[in-house]
Protein backbone atom coordinates (compact mmCIF):
# COMPACT_ATOMS: atom_id res chain seq x y z
CA UNK A 1 0.00 0.00 0.00
CA UNK A 2 1.38 3.41 -0.95
CA UNK A 3 0.67 6.69 0.73
CA UNK A 4 1.36 10.27 -0.32
CA UNK A 5 3.05 12.86 1.88
CA UNK A 6 5.72 15.51 1.64
CA UNK A 7 9.38 14.50 1.74
CA UNK A 8 9.96 16.26 5.08
CA UNK A 9 7.40 13.94 6.74
CA UNK A 10 8.67 10.69 5.21
CA UNK A 11 9.78 8.27 7.94
CA UNK A 12 13.51 7.52 8.17
CA UNK A 13 14.40 4.50 6.01
CA UNK A 14 11.12 4.49 4.06
CA UNK A 15 11.63 4.56 0.28
CA UNK A 16 9.54 6.86 -1.90
CA UNK A 17 9.27 8.41 -5.35
CA UNK A 18 8.96 12.16 -5.87
CA UNK A 19 5.67 12.74 -7.68
CA UNK A 20 5.52 16.56 -7.67
CA UNK A 21 7.72 19.51 -6.73
CA UNK A 22 6.47 23.05 -6.08
CA UNK A 23 9.57 24.83 -7.36
CA UNK A 24 7.95 28.22 -6.65
CA UNK A 25 8.62 27.61 -2.93
CA UNK A 26 12.37 27.57 -3.56
CA UNK A 27 14.87 30.23 -4.58
CA UNK A 28 15.91 29.68 -8.22
CA UNK A 29 19.54 28.87 -7.31
CA UNK A 30 18.45 26.31 -4.73
CA UNK A 31 16.05 24.69 -7.20
CA UNK A 32 18.81 24.48 -9.82
CA UNK A 33 21.19 22.87 -7.32
CA UNK A 34 18.65 20.24 -6.29
CA UNK A 35 17.79 19.45 -9.91
CA UNK A 36 21.46 19.13 -10.81
CA UNK A 37 21.75 16.52 -8.04
CA UNK A 38 18.88 14.52 -9.57
CA UNK A 39 16.21 15.57 -7.11
CA UNK A 40 13.19 16.04 -9.34
CA UNK A 41 9.91 14.34 -10.23
CA UNK A 42 10.34 10.59 -10.68
CA UNK A 43 13.45 10.33 -8.48
CA UNK A 44 13.50 7.55 -5.90
CA UNK A 45 14.56 8.80 -2.49
CA UNK A 46 14.75 7.82 1.18
CA UNK A 47 15.48 9.77 4.36
CA UNK A 48 18.61 8.39 6.03
CA UNK A 49 18.99 10.88 8.92
CA UNK A 50 17.42 13.96 10.45
CA UNK A 51 19.12 16.73 12.38
CA UNK A 52 18.77 16.52 16.14
CA UNK A 53 18.36 20.20 17.08
CA UNK A 54 15.35 22.52 16.99
CA UNK A 55 13.66 22.14 13.63
CA UNK A 56 15.52 18.88 12.95
CA UNK A 57 17.47 20.42 10.06
CA UNK A 58 19.08 19.28 7.87
CA UNK A 59 17.56 16.12 6.42
CA UNK A 60 19.92 13.60 4.78
CA UNK A 61 18.22 12.32 1.62
CA UNK A 62 19.53 9.25 -0.20
CA UNK A 63 19.14 9.34 -3.96
CA UNK A 64 20.80 6.44 -5.72
CA UNK A 65 24.18 5.92 -4.04
CA UNK A 66 24.45 9.59 -3.08
CA UNK A 67 23.37 11.30 0.14
CA UNK A 68 22.31 14.95 -0.07
CA UNK A 69 21.63 17.27 2.86
CA UNK A 70 18.66 19.56 2.43
CA UNK A 71 16.57 21.85 4.57
CA UNK A 72 13.15 20.72 5.77
CA UNK A 73 11.65 23.72 3.96
CA UNK A 74 12.99 22.36 0.66
CA UNK A 75 11.75 18.84 1.41
CA UNK A 76 8.32 20.27 2.28
CA UNK A 77 7.97 21.45 -1.34
CA UNK A 78 8.21 17.84 -2.60
CA UNK A 79 5.25 15.47 -2.74
CA UNK A 80 6.25 11.81 -2.50
CA UNK A 81 4.54 8.43 -2.54
CA UNK A 82 6.00 5.41 -0.81
CA UNK A 83 7.21 2.48 -2.87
Amino acid sequence: MTFATTLDLLPVGKRARIVAVDWSQLVDEEAMRLRSLGIDEGARVAISHRGVFGGRDPIAVMIGRMTVAMRRAHARAMQVETI
